[in-house]
């Protein structure tokens, strides 16, 4: 089978401990270069998963014509210099979200990579999880009905420490919600095939002392008419959330617990009603979860892959980086919401 010929910009960090380790599983993909700015750490990393050069800077794994396409997982601040200087060089590319800081970047960044002919993508890897494309299964062929509302909530515990950039606001442009919120934003989006229209949000830093987001609240309005509420906090231990994402509808609900996550499994109730009309004793007892079996893997695979196969059989890119630009846009009007305490239009 042929393979496309990858190379990682920003090879620590999640590159090091899940988009790596799944590229090595990819069937259609190969690691050749890796780019860490100390160059003792990036000999490491090569080490570690056989790649053939490490690079101590971008212009030089750029320069590599070995090279097809490029993994950046580099702090978002990097970003725009990074997916500029790929795509001049010819280079498809992965790009982690947020893919930039500003709404106007993002724009950028898109127009450059269709100019000079390259595909891009974003790092929403949680789309390929078998329970989420279950989910969208299930959505898109109606068996719950009209979908009304959604939730979803994610959260970590992200204490200060020293010299960690997604705690910066000038590295990484905001907190709990640009980190980890916009993974729900993303799904509820996908999995409606609804894009949000407006928002309001609360956000706040209410336990730890960074210039980032530790609390974020945010509602918004779709496209098809629904209400969606997303919810992201560095302050709440990982073990004490569960990790929520739910989805109602006319006709039933699905509710997953534990699917929001950086590895593949959690578990989920797929409820189906027939409503045949008022019950005023609103009896919620006679309907049983159906039994929905899947088989989990691992989503950095998927992710590797499917970007691969679109490189080498020109199959449609499955998350564009045009939708991480349309997510800016949603966070990006749930920060000025906060601000201002007002409704904004995305």
């Amino acid at each position: 089978m042929k393979k496309v010929k990858w190379g990682v910009l920003g090879a620590g960090g999640i590159a090091d401990r899940r988009t790596i380790p799944g590229m090595m599983l990819a069937k259609n993909a190969e690691l050749v270069a890796v780019m860490e700015i100390n160059m003792e750490f990036a000999e490491r990393i090569r080490a570690k998963y056989n790649a053939k050069r490490a690079y101590d800077n971008t212009d030089a794994l750029l320069a590599d014509p070995e090279v097809e396409a490029v993994y950046i997982a580099s702090p978002v601040i990097y970003h725009k210099e990074q997916v500029l200087k790929a795509a001049k060089a010819g280079k498809h590319i992965l790009c982690e979200k947020p893919i930039a800081l500003s709404v106007p970047a993002c724009e950028e960044l898109v127009e450059a990579c269709n100019e000079a002919g390259v595909l891009s993508a974003t790092g929403f890897m949680m789309r390929y999880h078998a329970y989420h494309q279950k989910m969208k299964e299930f959505i898109s062929e109606g068996k719950i009905g009209g979908v009304v509302f959604c939730r979803g909530q994610f959260s970590c515990w992200y204490p200060d420490m020293e010299g960690a950039w997604r705690q910066n606001k000038k590295l990484s442009g905001g907190g709990a919600l640009i980190d980890m919120g916009v993974h729900a934003i993303d799904l509820i989006q996908y999995l409606t095939d609804s894009k949000v229209t407006k928002v309001a949000a609360l956000n706040d830093t209410k336990t730890f002392q960074y210039s980032v987001d530790d609390s974020s609240c945010v509602l918004m309005k779709l496209s098809n008419g629904a209400t969606a509420h997303v919810d992201s906090n560095f302050n709440i231990p990982d073990a004490a959330s569960l990790s929520l994402f739910e989805i109602y509808g006319t006709k039933g609900s699905i509710i997953a617990e534990g699917t929001l996550s950086q590895e593949e499994g959690g578990k989920v109730r797929f409820m189906v009603s027939d409503v045949a009309g008022y019950d005023a004793n609103q009896n919620r007892n006679q309907v049983k979860p159906l039994d929905v079996p899947v088989t989990f893997g691992n989503m950095y695979t998927k992710e590797i892959e499917s970007f691969s196969n679109s490189i080498l059989t020109g199959a449609p890119i499955q998350v564009p980086m045009s939708d991480a630009l349309y997510v800016q846009r949603i966070v990006t009007a749930a920060y000025e919401s906060g601000e201002k305490e007002i409704f904004v239009e995305v």
